[in-house]
């Protein structure tokens, strides 16, 4: 025992002696000779050994043997220990950036590559030298990539593809008697400068040599999360439109398959049910075109022989291949402290403020849609995390008024969030200053900011509610609406879709109507105004609001007054009979004589366009990025808010189904334009007001300066320009997501649409 105790005393004695050593060495390195003078008699005085400075010594003896093995595995052709070692010990500075380190090492690629053909020509391991060809493939793919552009290595990338390269004229020079020893001198002479030892101490190349490692790994690390985030986006995008588009096909095909062995028993098959089989084939943008393009009145004659089946056997067959899979269990993501949450959300730095709308944006966008999502929704109304029951003077809904902009758009993002979801905006709906604060910074913030875009976009989602509807008549935000579509060349497409869609919903009450009719000549002006712009797809919303406010007398007299019926005429000899339809339907409103009819905003009426309106929440315009081991998203709020596991899962409210109309038939209940595209040609109706059904111009919104491509092209170009969008989607962030492709003019937008059709 008394041994073991005396051999761990020396081992610590040696130790201190060793850090003393280094602590002089680093002292006498900065001509620190006072302090070292000082330090010498101290340690004298208590005792203390200080090792003589060997680091030089050992430096040079471990460069020289880090020499030694590389050049021996250059002669041996031992590629794997080579690359190993050069990995290790050269810098990544100069590996990365200098261009002779750069050139060797590709260079000496190539010599590990033909290694096996140059020490055993005719008679050489095929698989080893297959592995090793690999090997400078992938090279070439990575660190090599960056060379391909310059000339004198261009011809090395086909040596992979070369059958024999011994005889090929443009290797023969790697094959000369000369090649390798040239080779091998430069890289000594590269090995002696890189590696040569300096004198820094040995105290100070710890503390770099730890910190920079772990600083580069954690960049890399941060840098391929999120290069593996985009991917994945992208591909989870693509699967489940291909799966959609599969699983419409296979149903089709099952019914048709009905079809076919209901001939054989002498049925006919009717005109509407081809139609009815093209309309469900085909995508919501390009049902009208291919349904008015095709006679379904001229049914083909005679019948093919067929081989009898059990009736329906075929198609039921083809019906359980696409049976979904027993469900899941779905992981339900971790509670959280709620509590601390919201009080950093209220009294922390901004910096974490920002952080921490933003953890709680994602945790709601990017969970998985059904069970997940509603439970992180539960918990989030459950634990009030908004405040909207808060007696407080200042709560969280309350950084809508914050001095940094980052604060107010990410408060703005939340909200949108919330906004995109039917329970959502019921929590939303039950907040009494949250429209005062959202109408206060749609005047407040600057034109075609982020903030002011979410907040139009949430503006617009509540007002699907009635609820919500009358206070945004009340605060006088028709007034502001149609002010700010008069400048509609100064809006982005986004902006210019939301504003109107919001204006016509609010048009449907009997109190927006009125609101109009005290100014009816500015709002006849500004709409009539619309009706000629080039984006179509405001088209729907700007008709809606005008068919609903000309059933006021004094609105038809002022618009007869302004010849709005021959303005409309103008709009109506294009060659789009969805237009048309809509502009007849607006000019027997103009020239009806009914009378206003009774007020029925104080009727209760249930809110029944309950849809989620969610989407896939890109990051394509996070502003807020997070700095080098700073916390972030679902990782900030699990390592520094993890709560007691109190998550819950809610059964959802069952929603009432859509109502489908005529085309023909004005739309006449509040819609949001990603619904309104989703449904096609899907109406809304209530007791009151209306407007008229969606145009067949319906695409997602593209960049701000973009117009939108036509989308009623060919079933192939459907395909392709919706390949990429998820099919469960709606609209979340719907400017970030959606702003893609520019580029149809005018005359190819209306052709397309004219044509229609295959």
């Amino acid at each position: 025992m008394c041994s073991r105790q005396t051999d761990r005393m020396g081992d610590i004695l040696a130790t201190e002696a060793d850090l003393l050593g280094m602590i002089k060495e680093f002292l006498k390195f900065e001509d620190f000779e006072d302090t070292i003078h000082s330090f010498d008699k101290e340690c004298k005085s208590k005792g203390k050994l200080v090792s003589k400075p060997q680091g030089s010594a050992l430096r040079d003896y471990k460069t020289l043997n880090i020499q030694k093995d590389l050049l021996s595995s250059f002669d041996d052709g031992d590629h794997k220990v080579f690359f190993e070692l050069w990995t290790e010990n050269i810098p990544s500075e100069v590996k990365d950036t200098d261009p002779e380190a750069q050139s060797l090492e590709f260079y000496l690629h190539i010599h590990f590559t033909i290694y096996p053909l140059r020490r055993h020509p005719g008679r050489h391991d095929r698989a080893e030298f297959e592995e090793r060809i690999s090997f400078f493939k992938q090279y070439l793919e990575t660190r090599g990539a960056a060379l391909s552009q310059t000339t004198k290595f261009l011809p090395y990338y086909a040596l992979p593809f070369v059958p024999n390269p011994t005889v090929h004229p443009s290797f023969k020079d790697l094959f000369q008697d000369s090649w390798i020893p040239q080779l091998k001198d430069k890289l000594e002479h590269f090995l002696s400068v890189t590696l040569k030892p300096s004198n820094t101490p040995r105290l100070l190349n710890l503390y770099k040599e730890g910190g920079r490692s772990t600083k580069d790994t954690i960049q890399q690390l941060q840098l391929q999360l999120v290069e593996s985030d985009r991917r994945t986006a992208s591909y989870v995008r693509k699967y489940n439109k291909m799966q959609a588009d599969y699983h419409n096909l296979i149903g089709i095909t099952a019914e048709l398959v009905d079809s076919l062995e209901a001939t054989v028993s002498g049925k006919m098959i009717s005109p509407e049910y081809l139609q009815s089989v093209c309309v469900r084939l085909f995508s919501s943008q390009m049902r009208q075109s291919v349904v008015q393009s095709t006679d379904f009145t001229r049914p083909g004659t005679g019948y093919y022989s067929m081989s009898p089946y059990d009736d329906g056997y075929a198609s039921s067959m083809l019906r359980a291949s696409i049976a979904p899979p027993r469900s899941k269990e779905v992981p339900m993501l971790p509670s959280l402290d709620y509590v601390k949450l919201k009080k950093d959300l209220c009294e922390g730095p901004d910096r974490l403020r920002s952080l921490l709308l933003q953890a709680l944006r994602w945790r709601l966008t990017r969970s998985l849609p059904g069970e997940q999502r509603d439970t992180v929704l539960q918990a989030y109304i459950s634990n009030d995390v908004l405040e909207h029951y808060s007696t407080k003077q200042k709560s969280v809904l309350h950084l809508m008024r914050s001095k940094s902009e980052i604060v107010r758009q990410y408060m703005a993002r939340l909200i949108n969030a919330f906004a995109s979801l039917a329970e959502g905006r019921v929590y939303l709906s039950q907040t009494p200053i949250l429209l005062k604060l959202l109408t206060e910074a749609l005047r407040t913030e600057e034109k075609e900011s982020l903030t002011r875009e979410n907040v139009l976009v949430a503006l617009q989602r509540l007002s699907l509610r009635r609820s919500q509807q009358t206070p945004m008549i009340a605060d006088d935000l028709i007034g502001w609406l149609v002010d700010e579509l008069q400048d509609s060349d100064c809006l982005s497409d986004y902006t210019l879709e939301y504003a109107a869609a919001l204006l016509m919903n609010l048009c449907l009450r009997t109190k927006g109507k009125r609101k109009c009719a005290e100014n009816a000549k500015h709002v006849l002006k500004v709409l009539t105004d619309l009706l000629g712009h080039e984006n179509h797809e405001i088209r729907p919303y700007v008709n809606g609001a005008l068919y609903s406010i000309l059933c006021i007398p004094s609105v038809r007299q002022e618009a007869k007054e302004m010849s709005v019926e021959e303005i409309l005429r103008c709009y109506s000899k294009e060659e789009n009979p969805d237009l048309n339809r809509q502009i007849e339907f607006i000019i027997k409103q103009l020239n009806s004589a009914e009378e206003e009819g009774p007020e029925s905003d104080d009727e209760e009426e249930e809110d029944d366009n309950d849809e989620d309106l969610m989407e896939a929440d890109p990051d394509t315009e996070e502003v807020l990025q997070p700095q080098p081991r700073e916390l972030c998203g679902e990782s900030l709020l699990t390592t520094e808010y993890l709560g007691i596991m109190t998550n819950m899962a809610k059964s959802k409210r069952k929603t009432s189904p859509l109502q489908r109309t005529s085309i023909d038939e004005p739309l006449q209940r509040p819609v949001t334009p990603s619904s309104h595209r989703n449904v096609g040609a899907v109406d809304y109706r209530s007791s009151e007001g209306g407007s008229l059904p969606p145009s067949r111009h319906n695409s997602r919104p593209p960049s701000r300066s973009g117009s939108r491509p036509s989308t009623a092209d060919s079933l192939r170009h459907s395909i392709d320009s919706e390949c990429g969008r998820l099919s469960q989607e709606s609209e979340l962030e719907g400017p970030y997501e959606g702003r893609a492709r520019k580029g149809h003019s005018q005359e190819e937008h209306n052709g397309h649409t004219a044509s229609g059709g295959l």
